[in-house]
C-alpha cells in the first residue's frame, strides 16, 4: 500500500475500537476488519450462502445471520473447522478492506486487525505497527463484562491469540491502556501528531 497507513491490533479486551474511535476524530481513515468480518456474516452477508453450504443450517441463526455462538464452539474444538471458516471469509474480507481503502479520504487510513501479528502477512503491508496493550487480567475482566463470557471462554480466546510478549515485539508503538479514556487521548494526540510529521517528510 503506497499511502501511510498503520496496522493498530491488541488482544481481545485491549480497547482497540476505542483507540480507533479516537484517532477517527482526527480526521484519520478506519478500516476495521472485524466489522467488515460481521458484515459478511450478518443477514444477507456475503458469505452466508458459502458457510450454509459447508457447515450446514445448525450454524444458522433464526435471523439469518452466522450463529457465532456455536461456530465459537466448533472452532476452539476443531482446528480444522477454523480454518474451513477462514477459507470463506478471509477473501471476502481482503476484497472489502482493498475496496475501503481505496475509496478512504482522511489525513491517513488505520486498519484494524485482532490478529495483525498471527496473520504473518499484514505487517509488510502498513507503513507501522501500533500495538493495544494492557495486562492481561485486565483483558478478562473487561471481556467477561463486556460479552458475558465465563473465564474460561477467554481464556481459550486468548490461546489462539499469539501471547502479549510476540504482540509487543512486534510493535512500531505502543497505546497503554490500562486505566481510562482520559490517559488514552495524549498517546493518542502525541502518535498521530507523529505520523503526520512521518507524512511530510515522505
Amino acid at each position: 500500500m503506497t499511502q501511510f497507513s498503520i496496522g493498530l491490533t491488541g488482544g481481545i479486551g485491549c480497547g482497540k475500537t476505542t483507540v480507533a474511535d479516537l484517532f477517527a476524530t482526527h480526521g484519520v481513515s478506519i478500516i476495521d476488519t472485524d466489522l467488515i468480518a460481521h458484515q459478511q456474516t450478518a443477514p444477507g452477508g456475503a458469505a452466508m450462502d458459502a458457510i450454509m453450504r459447508e457447515f450446514g443450517p445448525a450454524f444458522i441463526a433464526a435471523d439469518g445471520s452466522l450463529d457465532r455462538g456455536r461456530m465459537r464452539e466448533l472452532v476452539f474444538t476443531a482446528p480444522a473447522a477454523k480454518t474451513r471458516l477462514e477459507t470463506i471469509l478471509h477473501p471476502l474480507i481482503r476484497q472489502q478492506t482493498e475496496h475501503e481503502a481505496r475509496m478512504a479520504q482522511g489525513v491517513y487510513l488505520m486498519f484494524v486487525v485482532p490478529l495483525l501479528v498471527e496473520s504473518g502477512t499484514w505487517k509488510q503491508n502498513v507503513s507501522r505497527v501500533l500495538v493495544i496493550d494492557c495486562p492481561e487480567a485486565l483483558q478478562v475482566q473487561r471481556v467477561m463484562a463486556r460479552n458475558g463470557l465465563s473465564e474460561t471462554q477467554v481464556l481459550a480466546i486468548m490461546a489462539n491469540q499469539v501471547p502479549r510478549a510476540v504482540r509487543l515485539a512486534a510493535a512500531d508503538d505502543v497505546i497503554q491502556n490500562q486505566s481510562d479514556i482520559h490517559a488514552l487521548i495524549p498517546q493518542i494526540n502525541r502518535l498521530h501528531q507523529q505520523y503526520l510529521a512521518y507524512i511530510a517528510q515522505n
